[in-house]
């Protein structure tokens, strides 16, 4: 009994910080956006939307694979962080904090908690539609978490991921031997 009236607690304060925006969307009200304290409304900020560490990572990758031609951050929805829009190919790249991993299985920040539950859920939420979005739309997306882009996990992720694109992509890998 008691989980339920938890939950549609959580499900009123959600409803009353969001409105439906003027293309459909939700946008949260002015008086949420500020329920975060200074400092970490700061930091938050400071996290760059796009050319990530991790993305960059992937380009680097992509290039020394012989697999350019891509567009960043293509105009549908999720804006996909690598794209060829011709052959409807695409590449997200998550983070594991803010997109909540299902491999890191990572805390949830100690204060404020169910803002920050209702922020990842908000999150997650979002992901999922834009995925089914362009599903729908005729795209082959791939997802990569951050964590599999650590030092001892980018070379697997990479082994399984770019033969894979460049079959999507009709294109033949190139492997770094031919230059020596």
């Amino acid at each position: 009994m008691l989980a339920h009236v938890k939950e549609r607690a959580r499900q009123e304060r959600y409803e009353a910080a969001h409105r439906v925006g003027p293309r459909g969307g939700t946008t949260p009200r002015i008086a949420e956006r500020y329920v975060v304290a200074k400092n970490t409304r700061k930091s938050m900020r400071g996290n760059k939307a796009k050319d990530t560490k991790p993305e960059l990572l992937v380009r680097q990758r992509l290039r020394e694979a012989g697999l350019t031609g891509y567009r960043l951050q293509w105009k549908v929805p999720g804006r996909p962080d690598v794209a060829w829009p011709g052959k409807k190919v695409c590449i997200m790249v998550n983070g594991c904090f803010w997109h909540r991993c299902p491999h890191c299985n990572l805390p949830l920040p100690k204060s404020n908690v169910e803002y920050w539950i209702v922020k990842f859920e908000r999150n997650v939420a979002r992901d999922e539609r834009n995925l089914q979005q362009l599903q729908e739309m005729g795209w082959t997306v791939h997802v990569i978490w951050e964590c599999q882009l650590k030092k001892d996990t980018i070379d697997a992720t990479m082994a399984e991921l770019l033969p894979q694109l460049a079959r999507e992509l009709g294109k033949e890998l190139q492997t770094g031997d031919a230059e020596a």
